[in-house]
């Protein structure tokens, strides 16, 4: 499929465009530097578009209505005239319902995709957390992420206003399941992107200092009780992280394998995902340490000594539990649930080809049942 994304530079426009290319789609990318004649080459072609582009933190008060309202009604002219078929996702804020002017710039956008007659669906955000959003700009929780990472002070006025979020990996994940026809939608109407989570300025600061106490622990890895707490976690290693190297993402029939931090002082973090009845695994390591956190689902870790046949097993039911993998053990973590499990996992090393000390060996010796 043919999608262009506008706004492709910023912060969810970037996670879009990452999330539509693992998915084999085609992308035509536009940013507020290129020039029109490229966005009506991208429209003609385009099958859907995912209109990202806004301006919330301007110069000047006109900023905002250019930024937010002309280029929506330049952008519905310009599909009118190409390609009056295409699709679009447009997002829009929460804050459309209020009386400010980044607010009423985003109602009148929407106001003016409603009354288009074009296929138009429409998402108002919540406040978008996730890696990659950039500090002391319009993100308490980046700028607190990033002061948290980096031992600066951090400033709460009043530690017990809660705030609704977003997580910007959920917003791709709607988005992307909309066009690829998986989920159904209203058209012109106001749309939501489930989950929402509500987490006061306190509570959250509280977390992260949590979090960065313990990766810098021996423990390494934090309990972590809820999805919000998972994401918020993810969000917070991209800040703390000392490499230059890219975190890679792999997926296939079995599930993914997800790097999330990389520090040659604390380590690797990643995040496995399990389908359900599938087995990973099956290789030890001579030095390498590893733990294990199941965080969500119904697991299996096992791990047998390479040189004795001594088996420990560890049965994991939708809780949080710290399992260490011993070198020398073949070992291989199984989906016994019926959804989807997830694991956070230490490694001692950033994985390379010079560390990856890891040798293939089957839990079940050849021959054994």
């Amino acid at each position: 499929m043919k999608v262009l994304v506008t706004g492709s530079k910023g912060f969810i426009g970037s996670h879009m465009v990452n999330f539509l290319k693992k998915n084999h789609h085609e992308v035509f990318e536009f940013d507020i530097q290129d020039s029109e004649t490229s966005l009506i080459e991208y429209i003609q072609q385009a099958d859907w578009i995912i209109h990202l582009a806004g301006v919330n933190r301007p110069l000047t008060i006109e900023e905002f209505y250019d930024g937010n309202t002309n280029f929506t009604k330049k952008l519905i002219d310009l599909v009118k005239r190409f390609n009056p078929s295409v699709k679009i996702v447009a997002n829009s804020s929460i804050q459309a319902e209020l009386d400010n002017d980044y607010g009423k710039s985003k109602r009148m956008a929407e106001e003016a995709l409603i009354a288009s007659g074009l296929s138009v669906y429409i998402y108002r955000f919540y406040n978008v957390f996730g890696r990659g959003c950039r500090p002391n700009y319009n993100s308490a929780t980046a700028t607190f992420c990033y002061n948290i990472a980096h031992d600066l002070d951090v400033y709460v006025r009043d530690p017990n206003y809660v705030v609704t979020y977003n997580y910007v990996n959920d917003i791709c994940e709607e988005i992307l399941n909309l066009i690829e026809n998986k989920v159904n939608r209203e058209l012109l109407v106001i749309l939501y992107v489930k989950p929402q989570y509500s987490c006061s300025l306190g509570k959250q600061v509280e977390l992260l200092k949590y979090f960065k106490k313990c990766v810098q622990s021996d423990e390494h890895l934090p309990l972590i009780h809820d999805d919000f707490e998972l994401k918020l976690f993810i969000t917070f290693l991209w800040y703390l992280s000392d490499e230059n190297s890219s975190f890679n993402f792999a997926a296939d029939m079995r599930g993914s394998f997800e790097e999330l931090y990389k520090s040659k002082e604390f380590g690797q973090i990643s995040l496995n995902m399990a389908y359900p009845n599938i087995t990973k695994g099956g290789h030890y390591h001579t030095y390498k340490k590893e733990i294990f956190y199941p965080i969500k689902g119904d697991v299996i870790i096992r791990q047998r000594n390479i040189q004795t046949d001594e088996v420990i097993s560890n049965e994991v039911h939708d809780h949080v539990s710290r399992i260490n993998i011993i070198p020398l053990y073949t070992h291989e973590i199984t989906n016994i649930g019926k959804e989807n499990s997830y694991t956070l996992m230490w490694i001692s090393h950033v994985y390379s080809d010079e560390t990856a000390d890891t040798i293939r060996e089957p839990f079940l010796k050849e021959g054994a049942k």
